[in-house]
């Protein structure tokens, strides 16, 4: 754990594209709260026990023999020469949270072997090697997956479990003291290689250029379990994963290198808060390299331009390691880190404590409307290579809705799976779904993705390696209906009683903003006249509102009673090619202004970006000094600085960076979706970005839908909604390769969520 007022190692020296924010010291409230905050994270039990710190250094020993035992056999077997048998050898590393040194009891240690020119992925790492592996007693569920995108075996070893990977190397010798972190080591090497040896660079850069290891690994471990309580920790779903969160900890240290814990915690909430995503998070210079490796580069990728959270690594080839955000998960994250700051703020007024930031996110009680994926096969191997490719899939999911629905339609991914005891063999996964804030209600409306939901499962089906038995299952299911296996011990909880940060702040919010409510989003009536439903309609949302646990909104007005899908969320910029920041209902980020002379078409204009690769005249990020009490903030109590803070970053977002921009699609999808560009192209939308702003007056215009009539439609309908599924088979079919299938007029609809409607539904099920 870190020690207050532990120095930092690099005092005078700039760590980092820019100057930081603030050089200042900590004070004894800093010293207090960070004791405090230690002392939280060990309670909690982040931290393992010496004898499990020991044991996982034991097997990392153990393996690291092994995997010398097993290079040593492999140059006999292939006939190399005498001195060449004695001299080989292979080599263990680490990387990830074990490197970092910010993981928990019973985490997964990721590690690499790094193996000569002679011994080959595919033959000696998953042949030999396996074979080995599988005839230790110490070995246990041991399963290789050679055809990954960075190729890995798991399983445990001794009851730790680690993640191997393999890098094989041009030399035929590997050296027992080899430094990797050299970028010639990447020298003729393939794809999975580069790939493999990154996760190592990475961290080991990533620990070079933090001024302060002890307070970054603090920082970073109360981030981790912070993301994880709030739900946005998962990057296969389209939130953060572990790298991404280092790299995000580690730059606020560069901007605070003097900085305790408890300050680099307020200021990552702070700094990220005001961000302008999609401007990249970096913490050294982009460089180009002698190997011919691509980097990240918006300037000659197209599909660079489309990232919408770009944070890049360190390491050559840098890259952006989060790729796999969306419009809406991006602007659930973006309302976490706005929460995170008020949270903070609210602690330095002694208004607020460490366990209110790290409330968990209620997530079933967050929304009214959730899609239910259920996948099950007919053993424990099918399952776990089944669930795997899925959960490779649900971001695809949420993409899809997204775009079909041209952003009307949002989607919260839950970063995790269930199981019900009852069903062996079987899991599931949630997804949250609302409408989109800030956008005036159509009597009516509704939101038909049945396309979007069959082309999903229709994606997931062309699983190279399926079987007999591996099946996937979509379902619309309205939160009372919310299966109780998702529960703490399978229990459905009544509604809470404590009140928390999330539920107080969506309350004061509704007080503060009913003046001002817009009353063109009301419900005027439903179809059988009944007004009681209405009534209902208002009290559960009056309900929902006051204790659910969920997301802080600010300053969103209540404008829509009847759209209530959980709490209101504030309405997050795209990133649109326009760069406007403010939503329908007023409410508008903090220092949000973006440069657009040097867009064109949503597009980076190139000048504007040449500072990319060499910023100051950095090469590595950490060359030069700076001179004493240099800083783009220079004082000793950043806390009574607020707005000088606030410029100190609108300064950095306006230096290095430049103007990137993206639009909300990702080429990357549009190129898997030809046809729905087609189909967007029929309706009348020549811009690349996804159509928003034509959704907000199309009362009463007829369904949008492609030219075929096969495509994704947005209706608005007068009638109730039908939320039950029909069986795949009964689809429409999408494209031509799927097959052919009965005409869609005669079947019920897939999901068609009306929500308008859902103070009626509220009263059958009441």
């Amino acid at each position: 754990m870190g020690s207050p007022g532990l120095g930092n190692r690099n005092n005078g020296r700039r760590l980092g594209i820019t100057e930081p924010i603030s050089l200042g010291g900590p004070t004894e409230y800093d010293v207090i709260k960070t004791r405090e905050l230690e002392k939280y994270l060990q309670d909690v039990g982040l931290y393992e026990s010496r004898e499990e710190a020991v044991g996982r250094e034991e097997v990392l020993g153990r393996l690291d023999q092994i995997v010398k035992t097993w290079v040593k056999a492999i140059s006999r077997s292939k006939g190399l020469n005498e001195q060449l048998v004695q001299e080989a050898n292979a080599k263990i590393f680490t990387f990830g949270s074990y490197r970092l040194g910010v993981h928990g009891p019973g985490a997964d240690i990721d590690t690499l072997c790094v193996g000569p020119r002679y011994a080959t992925r595919e033959e000696d790492f998953f042949g030999e090697l396996y074979k080995m592996l599988s005839e230790m007693p110490e070995v246990s569920e041991l399963h290789p997956v050679p055809d990954a995108h960075v190729p890995v075996m798991g399983f445990k070893f001794k009851g730790v479990s680690i993640d191997l990977l393999y890098a094989k190397l041009s030399l035929w010798v590997i050296p027992e003291d080899l430094d990797i972190s050299q970028d010639s080591i990447l020298q003729n090497t393939d794809e999975q290689t580069v790939r493999s040896l990154n996760g190592c660079r990475v961290t080991d850069q990533i620990l070079r250029l933090v001024p302060n290891i002890q307070n970054f690994m603090t920082t970073l471990r109360c981030m981790r379990f912070w993301a994880k309580r709030r739900g946005v920790y998962s990057n296969v779903t389209g939130f953060l994963g572990g790298i991404n969160w280092a790299l995000l900890v580690a730059r606020i240290c560069q901007l605070y290198p003097n900085a305790l814990p408890n300050m680099l915690v307020s200021r990552f909430f702070r700094v990220y808060t005001q961000w302008r995503w999609p401007n990249p998070v970096m913490l050294c210079a982009i460089e180009e390299g002698s190997l011919g490796l691509q980097v990240w580069d918006p300037r000659k990728y197209p599909k660079d331009r489309y990232h919408l959270m770009p944070i890049i690594t360190p390491a050559y080839p840098c890259m952006n390691s989060s790729y796999n955000v969306s419009a809406s998960t991006l602007r659930i994250m973006t309302d976490e880190f706005q929460r995170g700051s008020e949270i903070c703020e609210a602690m330095e007024a002694n208004k607020a404590e460490w366990d209110t930031l790290f409330e968990p996110f209620a997530f079933f009680e967050a929304y009214k409307n959730y899609l239910q994926i259920d996948i099950s096969a007919e053993d424990d191997d099918d399952l776990r290579k089944w669930k795997g490719w899925v959960e490779s899939r649900l971001r695809q999911l949420t993409l899809k809705i997204e775009r079909h629905t041209y952003n009307m339609l949002q989607c919260h991914p839950h970063p995790g799976e269930f199981q019900d005891k009852s069903k062996p063999l079987h899991c599931s996964y949630f997804m949250g779904l609302q409408r989109k804030q800030g956008v005036p209600v159509n009597e009516g409306e509704q939101f038909d993705i049945r396309l979007t939901v069959e082309e999903f499962k229709h994606s997931v089906n062309m699983y190279t390696l399926r079987k007999p038995g591996m099946e996937i299952r979509v379902t619309h299911v309205k939160r009372r209906s919310i299966p109780s296996f998702v529960f703490p011990g399978g229990v459905r909880p009544s509604r809470p009683s404590k009140v928390t940060w999330d539920s107080k702040r969506i309350s004061d919010t509704k007080v503060s903003s009913h003046a001002g409510s817009d009353k063109s989003g009301e419900v005027k009536g439903f179809a059988d006249g009944q007004d009681d439903g209405k009534k209902r309609k208002r009290v559960d949302d009056n309900t929902d509102a006051q204790s659910r646990n969920s997301k802080h909104v600010t300053a969103v007005p209540s404008s829509s009673p009847e759209l209530h899908v959980g709490s209101p969320v504030s309405t997050v910029s795209s990133c649109s090619a326009k760069g406007d920041h403010s939503d329908a209902t007023g409410f508008v980020e903090p220092i949000r202004e973006k440069p657009e002379s040097n867009i064109v078409n949503g597009f980076i204009n190139s000048s504007s970006l040449e500072e990319f690769s060499s910023h100051n005249g950095e090469v590595d990020g950490s060359a030069g000094s700076t001179p004493p009490n240099k800083g783009l903030l220079v004082t000793t109590d950043v806390s009574s600085c607020k707005e000088a803070e606030n410029l100190a970053i609108e300064k950095i977002m306006s230096g290095p960076y430049g103007a990137h921009q993206a639009i909300t699609q990702e080429l990357e999808e549009l190129e898997d979706d030809l046809e729905v560009r087609n189909q967007v192209r029929s309706v009348g939308n020549t811009k690349a970005g996804p159509v928003e702003s034509s959704m907000s007056d199309s009362a009463g215009a007829a369904p949008v839908s492609s030219s075929n009539g096969a495509g994704p439609s947005i209706g608005l309908h007068a009638n109730g909604g039908i939320e039950e599924l029909e069986p795949a088979e009964l689809i429409v079919p999408i494209t031509n390769r799927i097959p052919s299938a009965a005409p869609l007029a005669q079947r019920k609809p897939l999901i068609r969520l009306s929500f308008t409607s859902l103070g009626k539904a509220s009263e059958k099920s009441g």
